[in-house]
């Protein structure tokens, strides 16, 4: 088992730098710097200390207890299949159940407070994918790891099926220009996903699809206008910078500006970051 840990974790790394370079080379929205506005809050907060707490608060004390108290992993109803079709298998549920709450997001109020981070960057690029809010992750990746546990599937379906969604999250958030054709109508990407990121009303009740877009065509959901390209990405109102903000943003609505106006504290906390990356990137011209 931990021999697969590695070689997906290289193969997620390797992808990074694939994906950069042909952000660089092939670029869907130009100008986009490579440290985008929100790039080290996804990449710290979201990407490393985040997913770090909580695939130990969904593994340990979520579908661990589960398992233990219902015993149902032993029943093995899914382990004497083919690897292959285990992570196929749990690929296509899973996305039909993401298309389906990925909906309900969009048209419920109180739903849209655990998504509305995610759709909160300005830019685009292969690590905006990464920013959802925990509450988001804990439902997602519960509903998604809990049943290949539970149903008792080879242990190394988790390591690939995480690979997938990581490498697959990469991919259709990634600033890269490509025209797949027809393979839309069924394969998830950039041309559609880019879309439901756009700061439109005509997409914001469109393109929930995750890896496969063919939810969309038959749901009726789907909308890919041709080459046309987003205007703008992002919110259509002012949503917090901080991580620790756009998390409290979710139960009560925030104005950061008017917070670090009346508090000193806040206000020392909120440009540290400034001063950190101002010192940084006096370091990389030195």
């Amino acid at each position: 088992m931990g021999h697969i840990v590695y070689y997906t974790t290289g193969i997620l790394i390797l992808s990074v730098f694939i994906f950069v370079w042909l952000e660089r080379e092939f670029p869907y929205t130009k100008g986009i710097p490579l440290f985008r506005e929100g790039f080290w809050v996804d990449l710290i907060w979201y990407t490393f200390i985040q997913s770090y707490f909580l695939q130990i608060l969904i593994f340990d004390y979520i579908i661990e207890p589960l398992d233990h108290r219902f015993q149902l992993s032993r029943l093995q109803l899914v382990g004497h299949w083919p690897i292959a079709l285990q992570v196929l298998f749990f690929l296509v549920v899973h996305d039909f159940y993401i298309y389906w709450f990925h909906r309900a997001q969009h048209h419920s109020r109180l739903l849209w407070r655990t998504h509305e981070a995610h759709h909160s960057n300005k830019e685009i690029d292969w690590l905006a994918g990464t920013r959802s809010h925990s509450m988001e992750i804990i439902i997602n990746q519960t509903i998604e790891f809990a049943p290949i546990v539970l149903l008792g599937a080879n242990p190394i379906v988790v390591p690939i099926k995480a690979l997938i969604d990581a490498v697959w999250g990469m991919w259709i958030h990634s600033n890269i220009d490509v025209n797949t054709g027809k393979l839309q109508y069924v394969i998830n990407g950039p041309e559609m996903h880019q879309w439901h990121h756009a700061n439109d009303r005509a997409v914001f009740y469109a393109n929930y699809g995750t890896k496969f877009a063919v939810w969309d065509w038959i749901f009726g959901t789907a909308y890919l206008p041709g080459r046309k390209k987003p205007a703008e990405y992002g919110l259509p109102y002012e949503y917090p910078e901080d991580y620790f903000l756009q998390h409290w943003h979710a139960v009560k609505r925030i104005d950061e500006k008017q917070l670090a106006e009346k508090s000193a504290w806040f206000r020392s906390y909120h440009t540290s970051r400034q001063r950190l990356m101002g010192w940084v990137l006096k370091k990389r011209r030195v």
